[in-house]
């Protein structure tokens, strides 16, 4: 059993930065794909960025070059660092991991791919 808990979320304006947190509990997650999705106003939940045990990445086109997804296993958690942020940026961010398959090498974009899921953050960027 693990447990995911988000924070750094906030009102900010265009162009600021923030950086999530996602503080993993119950079991070490350092064998286990771990990944950022977010879900904004009347939309469905959408892949944002992902980081395999091995440190391989990938982001969501929409957010390549702004944010950056960092794992420090030493201490349990995950990270987003969000950059040059938008209004459309704005959305509740979840943090998520793939306890069936350690040592996965797929980098999923799926939410079906996660089984453990975190309470969700706000982030709201203000125009």
């Amino acid at each position: 059993q693990v447990q995911l808990v988000e924070s750094g979320g906030g009102l900010v304006q265009t162009g600021d930065s923030l950086r999530l947190s996602c503080a993993a509990s119950g079991r070490t997650l350092d064998s286990f794909l771990m990944g950022w999705f977010r879900q904004g106003p009347g939309k469905e939940r959408e892949f944002v960025a992902a980081i395999t045990w091995s440190g391989a990445k990938k982001y969501a086109d929409s957010v390549n070059g702004r944010f950056t997804i960092s794992r420090d296993n030493d201490k349990k958690t995950l990270y987003l660092q969000m950059n040059t942020l938008k209004p459309e940026d704005t959305a509740v961010y979840y943090c998520a991991t793939d306890t069936r398959s350690p040592y996965k090498t797929n980098v999923g974009r799926l939410s079906y791919e996660y089984d453990s899921w975190g309470q969700g953050t706000q982030v709201t960027v203000s125009s």
